[in-house]
């Protein structure tokens, strides 16, 4: 059977990325003192507190009206420049999603390839501008070269999460091109990009949360069946 990601997985994801980023206030900030506005954690933080609230409603979706709802919280919600990347990200991936409660592996790839693609264009960002965007521009690349190899989804999950991991930690040797950081003498260089290393642990929770289910549907069951759900 064919390993399927349900909306109860990534309303999951949502809540541990949630528990993740509350319990790092001080270390984002202090990121954030150094090279952008100061605010990044509170906005981030609000944003999933948020969707925490939501929990009850956002369980009862499909993918596509899941996706277009957090991207619709974030836009109203949620201050800062980031609240509208990331909500017109999801309302990108939720009009390419189906209205389902699962989808495989490659639809969750075209998802966040869809949400790349748009908080490029949104936020006029490139890789290598020192941004979010070297977090999830090799993550979703990692993803794709995983699916094309046809690797298991332990292997593709694992994959996915250094990716992002790498890419944010790149950003401390990066000039800063765009936000306050590009205005300073050293333009950042030395310090980790907060966006960056949040969107690595958004990554990451979402790693860890389906290769839990993952490794349960690799292990071989009675009769040579597969545990999928």
């Amino acid at each position: 059977m064919e390993f399927l990601v349900t909306t109860a997985d990534y309303v999951d994801f949502i809540l541990n990325a949630g528990k993740k980023i509350a319990g790092e206030k001080d270390y984002i900030s202090s990121l954030d003192a150094a090279t952008g506005d100061g605010d990044h954690w509170v906005n981030i933080n609000m944003r999933f507190e948020a969707l925490a609230g939501m929990e009850a409603t956002l369980r009862g979706m499909g993918f596509s009206a899941l996706f277009k709802k957090i991207g619709l919280t974030m836009m109203s919600r949620i201050g800062g420049s980031s609240g509208i990347l990331y909500g017109g990200a999801y309302q990108a991936a939720g009009k390419i999603l189906p209205e389902g409660s699962g989808i495989p592996l490659t639809d969750l790839y075209q998802a966040m390839d869809a949400m790349l693609t748009d908080m490029m264009k949104r936020g006029h960002a490139q890789p290598g501008f020192k941004t979010m965007i070297d977090a999830l521009y090799p993550a979703v690349a990692a993803f794709r070269e995983s699916l094309d190899k046809h690797e298991e989804p332990l292997v593709l999950l694992k994959n996915l999460k250094q990716a992002a991991l790498s890419g944010a930690e790149k950003t401390r040797g990066m000039e800063a091109v765009k936000g306050r950081a590009s205005y300073q003498k050293d333009k950042g260089v030395g310090h980790l990009d907060p966006g960056a290393v949040t969107m690595a642990w958004q990554i990451e929770c979402l790693s860890e949360t389906l290769a839990a289910k993952a490794g349960n549907y690799e292990k071989p069951m009675r009769g040579g069946e597969r545990k999928n759900g």
